[in-house]
């Protein structure tokens, strides 16, 4: 019954310690997204035009990072092993580069969240 116990809270710390990375993520994404959206609204034409090329930008990075984390899972144990192979000495690794994307995917998710919802609340005024 332990191998059981000791998997699920293995299980448990590894979704804490993802939910830590994409919520900091996502807390620099939108504060970013926050403030392209109102230099933004400063130096362009007013408030839909800024939300809706800072929403972009987010969506962006989003898409990059989502990208770059799939590509990192389907491809990540060959770019490895073919390193080891070449004797590259890079310090690359498939769990380095799923983590880089999925804190990029993050950043541009909060982006996304904080110029919609300055967007909303600026284009209400």
């Amino acid at each position: 019954m332990t191998d059981t116990s000791d998997s699920t809270a293995a299980f448990r710390r590894y979704l804490r310690a993802s939910a830590r990375l994409l919520a900091g993520s996502a807390l620099v994404g939108g504060a970013l997204g926050t403030a392209v959206y109102l230099a933004l609204l400063v130096v362009g034409d007013g408030p839909r035009p800024a939300s809706t090329t800072a929403f972009a930008l987010g969506a962006l990075v989003f898409g990059f990072g989502t990208l770059g984390w799939s590509g990192s899972v389907f491809l990540g144990e060959s770019v490895e092993s073919a390193q080891r192979f070449l004797d590259t000495e890079s310090n690359w690794t498939e769990a380095g580069s799923r983590r880089a994307m999925a804190r990029l995917a993050g950043a541009g998710a909060g982006a996304m969240v904080a110029v919609a919802l300055l967007g909303s609340v600026v284009g209400a005024l």
